[in-house]
Order: structure tokens, then C-alpha cells, then sequence
């Protein structure tokens, strides 16, 4: 199975780019970048927030969904 990392907001950037063999690869990407991250640490309004979803095609229109939602979407 492929995973592939997803923002939020529907954008693309180096890390949605990439894509994984298994979970646990995306994750520990996401955890190298935000693990140390404290809460107290956190601009959460200039926070990127990423998902972690199997497959590309369901990555798509997960982030379509999202961006529909949040009104972003192009």
C-alpha cells in the first residue's frame, strides 16, 4: 500500500510530494519536522497541519473534500 502525506488546507509542498511505502515512514517525517513542538511552543494559526492517508487517488479527493470545506478549494 502507498501513503502519502496531505495538508489540511488542500496546498502542496515539498512534504505532500513524497510518498510511502508504509504508515509509519510518513509519520516519522511528520514527527522529525513537528516532535518537538510544544504546545506552549505552537502558533497554531501559522501551524500547517498535515494527514496521513493511503493511496494517492483517495489522498485527492480527500484534500478536495477538505478544501470544498474550508473553502479553498481552485
Amino acid at each position: 500500500m502507498i501513503y502519502k502525506i496531505v495538508r489540511i488546507d488542500g496546498k502542496e509542498d515539498d512534504i505532500t510530494a513524497q510518498t510511502f511505502s508504509n504508515y509509519a515512514d510518513a509519520y516519522d517525517l511528520l514527527d522529525k519536522i513537528y516532535g518537538d513542538l510544544c504546545c506552549s511552543d505552537a502558533d497554531y494559526e501559522d501551524t500547517i497541519y498535515y494527514d496521513i492517508v493511503e493511496g494517492y487517488k483517495q489522498s485527492k479527493k480527500i484534500n478536495e473534500k477538505r478544501s470544498q470545506r474550508l473553502g479553498t478549494y481552485q
